[in-house]
């Protein structure tokens, strides 16, 4: 089949984050210090668990992106979700009860989010903008401006961060990656073969005609929404099992990661474009340079200036793809 029958625009954008992050293992593969301990199973594992925050917010956020919205609230809903999970744990809830309500509080301030932008018709970025505030507020009060520690802990949660069993092979792997590679499948089928999957690329890329096509455009961007809050909220109670502790302090700039990774990923930031596992690669990739500098000791700002250069090299791959497809056509 040749290639222009495919769709090289699709084709180059489904394969740009694959082809990133083998280029980052390959760069850390020619440095022979760094290949001794980055390419092993047990730092591998490390890798695999220190994504799984950022993947479950990454999750939610592609469809967010894709229907050409953003949410800045998403660092805030993780640090509210976390205290959430802390507080339930305290007052003798199973996992079945804090997995359901962490997630329902963070499916609840994505139905604010949804709701405001579309009865108001107001910009997702001041909307999200202020409800980063409002969330990082109600996550101190309900922690009383500190850290909460349940005295009992509830070994199910902590467990789904727990890499500590084998630390130096790859498997076992901890509960929490095989649960964010289960959903990466799941909202992939989602977004790439149902009816509202193809609603919410249909937004993205034109909002108006998705209206006049018969799509309940403001219907269908509230669900966006809820249903990103649910991640947040699932990525809340990741963050709890890490820390193993609710702090109201904690994912300051989360979002921005989060955003990274999508981008990273291939969305396109004024929508329509963008997938799950390009959003999940991203985040591994991101990772992967943060755990590879770190063995190399490079302070934190070479870490952050690094990740500023893939992330402006994603963007621009954009304007790259259009030349490459004029080429592509002249060849086919």
């Amino acid at each position: 089949m040749k290639l222009a029958q495919f769709g090289s625009g699709d084709f180059l954008k489904a394969i740009r984050p694959f082809v990133g992050l083998f280029v980052v293992l390959l760069l850390f593969m020619m440095d022979a210090e760094l290949r001794s301990v980055f390419f092993k199973g047990g730092n591998f594992k490390t890798i695999l668990t220190q994504t799984v925050i950022v993947a479950t917010g990454a999750m939610g956020m592609t469809m967010v992106i894709v229907s050409g919205g953003i949410d800045l609230s998403a660092g805030s809903v993780v640090a509210l979700c976390s205290v959430v999970t802390a507080r339930l744990i305290e007052q003798g809830h199973g996992l079945a009860a804090v997995l359901t309500l962490t997630v329902l509080i963070g499916g609840l301030v994505g139905l604010a989010n949804g709701g405001i932008i579309t009865a108001f018709r107001m910009m997702p970025f001041i909307v999200t903008l202020g409800m980063m505030g409002i969330a990082r507020g109600i996550s101190k009060w309900l922690a009383n401006n500190q850290t909460v520690n349940p005295d009992e802990p509830l070994e199910s949660v902590n467990r789904l961060m727990d890499n500590s069993q084998s630390p130096l092979t790859f498997f076992p792997l901890p509960d929490g990656v095989w649960l964010v590679l289960g959903l990466a499948v799941v909202m992939t089928v989602v977004l790439r073969a149902t009816v509202f999957g193809r609603y919410v690329f249909a937004i993205g890329s034109n909002e108006d005609t998705a209206r006049l096509c018969g799509i309940r455009v403001s219907s269908n961007k509230i669900a966006i929404y809820v249903l990103a809050g649910v991640f947040f909220g699932l990525a809340g109670v990741m963050q709890f099992s890490r820390l193993t502790q609710g702090d109201p302090s904690v994912a300051i700039g989360l979002e921005l990661q989060i955003i990274a990774a999508v981008v990273i990923g291939g969305a396109s930031l004024s929508g329509g474009a963008g997938s799950i596992p390009g959003s999940v690669i991203g985040a591994f990739m991101m990772a992967c340079l943060a755990n590879g500098s770190g063995i190399k000791d490079w302070p934190n700002y070479m870490q952050e200036i690094i990740i500023g250069v893939v992330i402006i090299l994603a963007v621009g791959m954009d304007k790259v793809e259009p030349i490459l497809q004029r080429f592509f056509r002249r060849r086919t």
